[in-house]
């Protein structure tokens, strides 16, 4: 329900006023945008009475249309306050999402209006054109002139356009990134008072991806990938940009542009709450009551290598069959059926191996669902084909890969794909993806996506690279754009000096217990166990635990952290149940928590944690149940790469 919102406050300004200055604060007026029209159109943020953002240039060039680049005369000025509630059809982090802001509307006499928003954690503009007809976008103006002395970004680096967007979040000094450094986004800021800015970008539609590059000072530049002239297939799966344009984006000439956001928080630990993207993207009057988040059991990661079985296990029917019987033992809602269960450029010739008609079957038979990956580019070339034939075999969903690319026509794909899914009442999952923009509100079928440096990277890494130093990033920075399919759930776990990377037996970095938290600290509507059933029967504890925790939440409570070194939060489910993650770095901690967030009455604490010889075992982990109450003191312990995970229930 709408709980206030004010008349819109508009009035006619001089078209002869050359130089002006608006401001819009946010409801609890730490936060003020400062925009300044005339020859140039600059925005400015500050917080608190410092600055954050000195004045720093935007704008949008539009081809044919002259003066948008020094021309910016007011004609109206509109105000409004905004006090609502959204009601998610899938909860990512709450099933209420509060949407509080105040807003400015500048409009120009080019044809162009500009629109400010000013939240309580975060600001964020937009460009909106009024043209007849078509329009080529030669070039966006983004510019973020960082107040100084900042000394730390955390700039996720790309080598080209061409990129799934699986990065390290690197701590750079601003005035050490040149102009031929690139980022993919999120990236975020660390002012020296503490404060974090984090950089990301909201309903992302019919145009190209921002990303950033540096300038060797305190500038941050927005550049994107410029639209597709000529395209290769260099695969069976893949097709690549050979040439480009000299331009963004042809597009409907009225039209709103992205947002772009700049997501502000004085604690680290409060950048988990932001939801900037997600409020900000377009929704839907759509019923996607439909649509069903749950865990799926994932095929891929562990090489299909299952034991104790008397079956060759493979790509083949008996082995998706033994996935079906695990994810049903644990009431796990899906299975994945990888790489390789159909022709590598033909989605409709199925592997002579496996019988889907059977396993379709099979699934429904157990309550089980299936799940299939597809690349990209074949999908593209059969969708509705293969979603009609999909159909046919019961499939609820679809896991669509090696995209690498967030130019115009890559983002109209995908918006593409997501509607013709919802035709079919089918889940899609996005890998070789770039990050969240909030497509998920538009389509809440489209779960999740990947664009994170995660689990699978194991496989490989020979730099042990995907470690907990990492793992405790990611939730301050990638999380914070939106549901991160980083496929936890590893059972071979290794401490640093035990640990290598074998693809066709995986481990992870750090310990099992940092597995099993990361079930309550990652959020993934469509969440994965990435390990073979044979290990997970192994260890039916841990595997019962975290069969237990939810992909979806009704409250999220940020408890305490700091960025790259330690995560500790909790999660209300749908049935009442408190559930709380803990994560830290390579170095052993004491985290101490408050249980403030519990109603009244008596609790049941069932923890998992670090055993004692985790830091040399790093499968080690202890078991405890115990009682608590509403406002106990806890200091949980947690061993270098190590983890701490509870489920908390009213008795």
């Amino acid at each position: 329900m709408r709980s206030a919102l004010t008349p819109l406050l508009a009035f006619m300004l001089p078209a002869f006023l050359s130089a002006q200055t608006f401001t819009v604060s946010s409801p609890d007026l730490h936060t003020t945008v400062t925009i300044s029209a005339g020859a140039a159109c600059t925005y400015s943020v500050s917080h608190k009475g410092q600055p954050l953002i000195n004045p720093s240039a935007i704008g949008l060039l539009i081809r044919n249309k002259k003066g948008l680049d020094h021309d910016f005369k007011v004609s109206r000025k509109e105000m409004r306050s905004v006090s609502d509630t959204l009601w998610p059809v899938v909860r990512e982090k709450r099933k209420a999402i509060p949407e509080k802001y105040n807003e400015l509307r500048l409009a120009f006499h080019s044809g162009l209006a500009l629109w400010c928003r000013a939240f309580d954690d975060g600001i964020a503009w937009r460009w909106e054109s009024s043209f007849k007809g078509d329009i080529i976008v030669d070039s966006e103006i983004v510019s973020f002139n960082l107040a100084s002395p900042v000394d730390t970004v955390y700039y996720p680096r790309e080598q080209s356009f061409y990129s799934h967007n699986e990065r390290l979040y690197l701590r750079y000094n601003p005035a050490s990134i040149s102009d031929t450094d690139i980022a993919s986004l999120p990236a975020l800021v660390a002012d020296p008072s503490g404060t974090k800015m984090l950089i990301t970008e909201s309903d992302l539609l019919d145009y190209a991806g921002l990303w950033l590059r540096g300038s060797r000072s305190e500038k941050l530049v927005g550049i994107h990938p410029d639209f597709p002239a000529a395209e290769e297939e260099t695969s069976v799966r893949d097709r690549v940009v050979t040439r480009r344009e000299n331009f963004v984006a042809k597009t409907s000439g009225t039209r709103n542009f992205p947002w772009r956001i700049v997501g502000i928080s004085d604690k680290d630990e409060d950048l988990i709450n932001n939801q900037l993207s997600y409020i900000l993207a377009s929704g839907t009057n759509e019923n996607f009551s439909w649509v069903r988040p749950g865990k799926v059991a994932w095929d891929w990661w562990n090489a299909l290598n299952s034991f104790g079985v008397n079956f060759k296990s493979g790509i083949n029917t008996a082995t998706y069959k033994y996935f079906i019987d695990f994810a049903a033992a644990y009431h796990l809602e899906y299975i994945i059926l990888d790489e390789g269960w159909s022709k590598q450029n033909d989605l409709l010739t199925v592997n002579p191996d496996v019988d889907m008609d059977a396993l379709s079957a099979y699934g429904r038979e157990k309550g089980v669902d299936l799940i299939l990956w597809v690349s990209w580019l074949n999908l593209d070339k059969q969708l509705d084909q293969a979603l009609k034939e999909f159909a046919g075999w019961r499939v609820k969903g679809i896991k669509v890969d090696f995209m690498q690319r967030d130019d115009q026509e890559m983002v109209n794909f995908y918006e593409r794909v997501a509607k013709a899914a919802v035709n079919y009442h089918m889940l899609v999952d996005f890998h070789g993806a770039f990050k969240p923009t909030g497509l998920q509100r538009k389509y809440p079928n489209a779960l999740t996506r990947e664009g994170v440096f995660g689990n699978e990277n194991s496989k490989w890494d020979n730099q042990q690279r995907i470690a907990p130093p990492h793992n405790v990033t990611l939730p301050y920075i990638r999380m914070v754009a939106g549901p991160m399919d980083y496929t936890p759930g590893a059972m071979l776990n290794a401490q640093a000096d035990q640990w290598a990377p074998i693809f066709q037996r995986p481990m992870s970095l750090g310990t099992r217990c940092q597995q099993m938290a990361m079930y309550v600290v990652y959020e993934s509507p469509l969440q994965m166990l990435c390990d073979n059933p044979s290990n997970y029967y192994r260890e039916p504890e841990c595997t019962e635990f975290i069969s237990r925790v939810p992909s979806v939440w009704d409250e999220t409570v940020p408890l305490a952290g700091r960025v790259g070194s330690f995560i500790a939060v909790a999660r209300k489910s749908k049935e009442g149940d408190w559930f709380i993650g803990a994560m830290t770095d390579w170095t052993e901690r004491d985290i101490p928590l408050t249980l403030s967030f519990l109603g009244d009455g008596d609790y049941s604490m069932e923890t998992f944690e670090d055993g004692i010889n985790a830091d040399r075992m790093a499968q080690d982990y202890r078991r405890t149940v115990r009682s608590v109450h509403k406002g106990d003191n806890l200091k949980i312990h947690v061993a270098k790469g190590g983890g701490w995970v509870a489920r908390i229930r009213h008795q």
